[in-house]
């Protein structure tokens, strides 16, 4: 079982509830950058990690699911599941790295009509590799990324050119970009040696993901990404609605 790290700030009236879903590993990197990101977070956020063998649904009081990095899941199957899950019942979701890989792939089947879009990373022989091997790796890497005007991440990150860190190897294959548009999904930052590097859905109250991982940083004590933050206030939002 995941260890669970659990940052529960109650001031007075409702909290937001976010799941972190990921296989936890303190060995990796970005695992400890996303315990500092969680630390960091509102006090009116309480957030806590479950892994992917640990989710067989979403309780009805989540207001928020961040899929993490860290690929092959242990359990793919219920990250799909998961994914389709947050989508249809419009919780506001982030995934970044593995995360965003994987909302792709979801978005393919269940939206765009690509009934055997895949993953290279575990199955490396699919017909069509929605998410295929990068160029190069950017493993530990950083690369330029700039958001699309008009998007939601550029309201959120600006349009200035931004250094975004990843640890992977698999992006967006760009022959498929075109039918997940025509879908309703939209690109909403590139790199110019790394691709397409974030993607939203503008039909979502609050759907985002990220090849670049904005908790890097967060350990040496920089602030709180405002991917981030905007994703804790979706949260909030939902939560106060749902109090209602």
């Amino acid at each position: 079982m995941s260890p669970v790290v659990d940052v529960s700030c109650v001031v007075g009236g409702m909290t937001a509830s976010i799941i972190v879903v990921g296989d936890r590993d303190t060995s990796l990197l970005t695992h400890r950058e996303l315990d500092a990101a969680i630390a960091r977070m509102p006090m009116t956020v309480h957030a806590r990690w479950a892994g992917t063998d640990r989710i067989a649904s979403l309780d009805d009081d989540v207001d928020g699911v961040w899929l993490a990095p860290g690929t092959p899941y242990r359990d793919d199957g219920a990250v799909f599941e998961l994914l389709r899950d947050v989508r249809e019942r419009e919780i506001p979701f982030l995934g970044t790295c593995g995360g965003f890989q994987y909302a792709l792939v979801e978005f393919a089947r269940n939206v765009a009509g690509i009934e055997e879009a895949a993953h290279a990373e575990t199955d490396p022989d699919a017909a069509e590799p929605v998410v295929g091997m990068l160029g190069c790796s950017l493993v530990g890497a950083r690369r330029t990324v700039t958001a699309v005007p008009g998007t939601r991440l550029a309201a959120i990150c600006g349009t200035d050119p931004f250094p975004g860190f990843h640890w992977c190897n698999y992006g967006l294959s760009g022959e498929w970009t075109a039918q997940l548009e025509r879908a309703g999904l939209v690109v909403s930052a590139h790199a110019d040696d790394a691709g397409v590097e974030g993607v939203e859905w503008p039909e979502h109250p609050f759907f985002m993901a990220t090849l670049f991982q904005p908790q890097v940083g967060a350990a040496n004590g920089g602030p709180l990404h405002p991917l981030i933050g905007a994703f804790c206030a979706a949260a909030r939002d939902r939560s106060t609605v749902d109090a209602l």
